[in-house]
């Protein structure tokens, strides 16, 4: 299952809004699946250490793998962006959220995360593990 950064971050944070239902569903989520982040996540995280032996430790601490990115997930991404730009999206360099939803497809995995917007509209197939307000 990929953990998305906004959920470890929560967790970093202690977030008063979102840390305990984070700690909670990463907690649920590491009994029955392996806890993944692609080379994605790992950059979206590196802004918050000095080294990558920092944040290394940081996820050996919560059981955390990092698994490349296929070519067929990043190919994904791109027709994602594609779709996304066509649909009036105003970004111009693909999103992570398209590389982290295409790898998650791609490998047939859930993701763990409180911002569904995006996966929802462009991987509507990936299984989403998120709040239910969402």
């Amino acid at each position: 299952m990929f953990v998305d950064a906004n959920v470890i971050i929560d967790i970093l944070n202690n977030d008063e809004v979102w840390g305990d239902w984070s700690i909670a569903k990463l907690q649920e989520c590491s009994a029955s699946h392996d806890l993944v982040i692609n080379p994605i996540i790992y950059a979206e995280l590196a802004a918050r250490y000095a080294t990558a032996e920092e944040l290394d430790k940081m996820m050996e601490g919560i059981e955390l793998e990092i698994v490349d990115l296929p070519k067929e997930a990043a190919f994904l991404a791109g027709k994602a962006f594609a779709q996304y730009r066509k649909s009036g999206g105003t970004k111009t360099n693909v999103l992570s959220d398209f590389f982290i939803g295409a790898h998650a497809k791609v490998v047939g995995v859930p993701i763990l995360t409180r911002d569904v917007r995006r996966y929802r509209r462009y991987f509507p197939d990936v299984p989403l593990i998120a709040p239910t307000a969402q």
